[in-house]
């Protein structure tokens, strides 16, 4: 049953119980009005025929009423039919005996109403314990009443009528709200994601149920847009990915070719062969790391969360920098010790990767410098370069996957992955901290790292930067570039 249905015969019984109750009401008012003006005549009757001071009756002329006189054994004294345009009608059906007669208010002697036979009687004492009959026949009364039955049957058949027609317009008219968002779930549902229930703005049960849904499928709309973009972000990468694959993988197939081809039974030729094929294993296996790295941290998992002093951390990459590539010269300014809580070789990895990009983006002699400062409730990681610098555009896309930056900053060192500052943002991200590329106004490029400050860490005095660290870092951990 559908919900109009339901909420027009709620109507209709609302409708049927209330107009019950009023033609109850009505015909028991009318009834008792009929039968005291009935009582007033037999009233005014008794008046007539009864004598003054109990002296005996008097029977005048009183039509339509039946008088009848009893003794005080109930015998029938006097009897008289009731009379109307001079025709006799028929007497009521009287009980032999009549008891109950209660006194009424100001009045001395006893009196009983009651209906009896199409009749309204009137019973009084009289002298010697006899009593008095009047009776008066109800014809017009209960014609009167039999018309309202059939009035108020009309009535209410109409108004039943008026109200199921009337209802039905209202329920059709305030179940309009529903019928959109009906309409708006179909289209929704064969894909028009931008459609919203209209009267969200309505301060009703419909407008407060339409704002919901149109909420709700604000947050679909974006989880599919998100759904998409990862989609599209995923098959990008598996692109990418493969492509650089591509090349290290093919070189290490034509180096195989020239072994095939006797390259083993020449040294030089056989010592070219295999230090090809180191190099493009190791660039093949430091991109398979890095695009692991990248899954784990794409996947949500916490980092290790443990205290890091990153002055310390800073001077370790600095002096593993000048140990990979002294022709880059690289100084560390540092204040005051600087803690944060997070995994040390990550956050190792970040700094690495940031001075390998600058020895790979940069000529040979560009100097660099890592600062490290408190700021507030954070620490700042800074890696500013002398080199060509970067665009406008260029900065906004530096963090992307496998983007290279090649038209102003040129490459040294070989090809790269492509994903040292994606590695660098990410990691940054999973720690709760932001990283941002800026522009020096003396040319170059400076990375700005921003980590959540160790809350048990307190501030000590401030002592003397620590500068140009370039010690010999043979166990220094691996850069990836």
């Amino acid at each position: 049953m559908s919900l109009r249905v339901r909420l027009l015969l709620a109507v209709g019984a609302v409708a049927l119980v209330a107009l019950f109750v009023a033609d109850v009401a009505t015909y028991s008012s009318l009834r008792s009005f009929l039968y005291q003006r009935v009582d007033q005549s037999l009233d005014s009757a008794h008046r007539t025929i009864e004598r003054p001071g109990g002296g005996g009756p008097g029977f005048p002329d009183a039509p339509g009423i039946y008088v009848e006189v009893r003794d005080s054994t109930d015998a029938t004294v006097f009897a008289q039919a009731s009379r109307r345009f001079g025709v006799e009608e028929t007497k009521p059906s009287l009980p032999k005996k009549i008891r109950g007669l209660e006194a009424n208010s100001g009045d001395v002697e006893a009196t009983r109403y009651f209906t009896s036979g199409g009749f309204r009687v009137r019973v009084s004492e009289i002298a010697q314990s006899g009593q008095l009959i009047l009776a008066l026949p109800l014809n017009d009364t209960t014609s009167t009443l039999h018309r309202l039955i059939a009035v108020e049957l009309l009535v209410t058949l109409g108004a039943l009528g008026a109200a199921a027609a009337l209802g039905w317009w209202l329920v059709r008219l305030g179940l309009r709200p529903l019928a959109d968002v009906e309409a708006t779930a179909g289209a929704i549902a064969e894909g028009d994601l931008d459609r919203r229930v209209p009267g969200d703005d309505a301060p009703t049960e419909v407008g407060r149920l339409a704002a919901a849904l149109n909420k709700m499928l604000g947050r679909i709309q974006d989880a599919f847009t998100e759904r998409d973009a990862t989609e599209a972000r995923l098959r990008r990468f598996v692109a990418d990915a493969s492509h650089e694959l591509r090349t290290p993988v093919a070189a290490v197939s034509a180096y195989a070719e020239v072994f095939e081809r006797g390259a083993s039974t020449r040294p030089d030729d056989l010592s070219r062969v295999m230090t090809g094929i180191r190099t493009e294993t190791k660039r093949m296996g430091d991109l398979v790391q890095d695009l692991l790295l990248l899954a784990r941290l794409d996947e949500g998992r916490t980092p290790e969360r443990k205290p890091v002093e990153l002055v310390g951390l800073a001077a370790e990459a600095v002096d593993a920098a000048m140990a990979v590539g002294p022709a880059w010269p690289v100084r560390l300014d540092a204040a005051q010790p600087a803690e944060v809580v997070g995994d040390r070789t990550q956050l190792r990895q970040v700094i690495d990767n940031l001075l390998a990009n600058v020895r790979t983006h940069t000529p040979a002699g560009t100097a660099a410098v890592v600062a490290v400062a408190i700021d507030g409730a954070d620490v700042v990681v800074t890696v500013t370069d002398g080199g060509p610098g970067l665009s406008e555009e260029q900065r906004d896309k530096v963090f992307e996957r496998f983007y290279r930056a090649e038209e102003s900053r040129s490459r040294q060192q070989g090809a790269g992955s492509g994903l040292g500052l994606a590695i660098v943002a990410a990691i940054v991200e999973a720690h709760g901290g932001t990283v941002a590329v800026t522009a020096p106004a003396d040319g170059g490029a400076q990375f700005t790292v921003r980590l959540p400050r160790s809350p048990e860490e307190t501030d000590p005095p401030a002592s003397g930067s620590t500068e140009s660290l370039s010690t010999d870092t043979a166990d220094s951990q691996p850069i990836s570039e």
